[in-house]
């Protein structure tokens, strides 16, 4: 298999870590590395920026300088990988406004023709979602409809042109134990080594 650039995106909002997220990411990237594949990450707990309050602000300003590197990652990649634990049923809030400055006109979609967002700027590469819970994750897929996650997939991911986009879930984390732990970084130690 041909080596590939991967990004690894933590987003866990707690900056101390030592956090499942924390280990399933270091799972996939010694995975990742020791197929020869190039890797990056950002923790999004250890970026300062502000939220974005207003479309005039997430049109016309420039991005933060605490993420340009976040965007020149992003460009570098091939492939993404999300990390964050379901809260209240979706991302946290500082993953979100993560995405949200990052994915601005101009860099990750613009105008195509008639369509002022026509243009997937982000087009050809692919991602994967990991996302912990405390519920089973049957529970969130099948009940809840993985309303959160299959927006993150479609509204956000997919508006800027990642595809395809497939997902991890890891249910009834309080209960996994050192032995589910383990189970859980292998097989993100093998997703990581086939850049999947």
């Amino acid at each position: 298999m041909a080596s590939r650039r991967i990004l690894l995106i933590d987003g866990h909002p707690d900056p101390a870590g030592a956090h499942l997220c924390q280990a399933l990411a270091d799972a996939y990237a010694q995975g990742a590395q020791q197929a020869g594949h190039e890797l990056r990450r950002v923790r999004v707990a250890q970026l300062d920026f502000p939220l974005l309050r207003s479309q005039q602000a997430w049109q016309n300003e420039p991005v933060p300088a605490a993420l340009e590197q976040a965007q020149a990652d992003i460009l570098w990649a091939q492939h993404l990988v999300l990390f964050f634990p379901l809260w209240l049923g979706d991302m946290p809030a500082l993953l979100k406004a993560f995405l949200e400055q990052v994915a601005r006109p101009g860099f990750a979609f613009g105008p195509k023709g008639d369509d002022p967002m026509g243009h997937k700027a982000l087009a050809g590469r692919s991602a994967r979602v990991v996302v912990t819970m405390g519920m089973p994750a049957l529970v969130y897929r099948w009940y809840f409809r993985a309303h959160s996650l299959k927006s993150l997939e479609r509204n956000i991911l997919g508006f800027v042109g990642i595809s395809p986009v497939d997902e991890t879930l890891v249910g009834m984390v309080d209960r996994l134990g050192p032995d589910g732990v383990r189970e859980w970084t292998a097989r993100l130690a093998k997703l990581g080594a086939a850049a999947k």
